[in-house]
């Protein structure tokens, strides 16, 4: 008795390629190039596509992995306009002062929170606000964490304009205190005193300096700061007593 040879099969994907191997999840015919390891057996190219989540489901997935999306939109934000500034001397053109204001260029509240002056002015900013987002925003939630920055970049704002009216301020610093006096009072609420922690020692040593060396923005400081611990004390407030 003379056994028949088994058939030829043929790749689904690619007729004129013969193979032996056939796809585990839906069992068609796929050559080599067709198939990818899966943890039992192999899957053909249409099965992995259709195995693999919606575009919608995967940037729900990416979004709910980007804890601290703010904080790093802000650094970017920072340092593109910083390189902007220094490559076309703009300092002037976001800078705060009360001339400007007096002529109606309110938008500069927001704008001199942008601005700094050299590579220690931005960078020592920059670490502050990259610590500080770690520990605040999946804590707070994007919407409020974002609302907290702002909010204390115009209490700084106004702090500048307040102690030096005439003089051409900017940097993140109004908000960076405010988030550094709000992580503060929200160690308080919890009973945790802040000063056995590194948020309380590193807010002293940054007023220190502010009072200390000449050319920082002292109402901008104080002013972020006070306004962000008046913020961070509604925000901030734990829902158990």
């Amino acid at each position: 008795m003379t056994i028949p040879p088994p058939p030829i099969e043929f790749c689904t994907r690619h007729p004129d390629v013969a193979t032996g191997r056939h796809c585990t999840r839906c069992e068609r015919a796929a050559c080599n190039d067709c198939l990818t390891p899966a943890p039992v057996g192999s899957h053909c190219v249409d099965c992995v596509r259709s195995a693999r989540p919606s575009a919608a489901v995967r940037a729900k997935y990416w979004n709910a992995s980007q804890n601290i999306l703010v904080t790093r939109t802000l650094i970017a934000i920072n340092i593109v306009v910083f390189v902007w500034t220094v490559a076309g001397n703009r300092e002037y053109d976001l800078g705060l002062s009360r001339v400007y204001i007096e002529n109606g260029e309110w938008y500069r509240v927001i704008t001199s929170g942008f601005l700094h002056f050299g590579l220690i002015h931005v960078g020592m900013n920059m670490l502050l606000l990259w610590q500080l987002g770690q520990l605040l925003e999946p804590a707070m939630g994007r919407t409020k964490f974002t609302a907290l920055y702002f909010i204390a970049m115009v209490g700084g704002a106004i702090g500048a304009l307040l102690v030096e009216p005439n003089g051409l301020t900017g940097g993140a610093s109004g908000a960076v205190f405010g988030l550094m006096a709000a992580a503060a009072v929200g160690l308080k609420q919890r009973g945790i005193n802040p000063m056995q922690t590194g948020i309380g020692s590193t807010l002293i040593l940054n007023l220190l300096i502010t009072f200390a060396i000449p050319g920082i923005s002292i109402g901008g400081h104080i002013g972020g700061a006070l306004t962000g611990a008046a913020i961070g004390y509604f925000l901030l407030k734990p829902r158990w007593r």
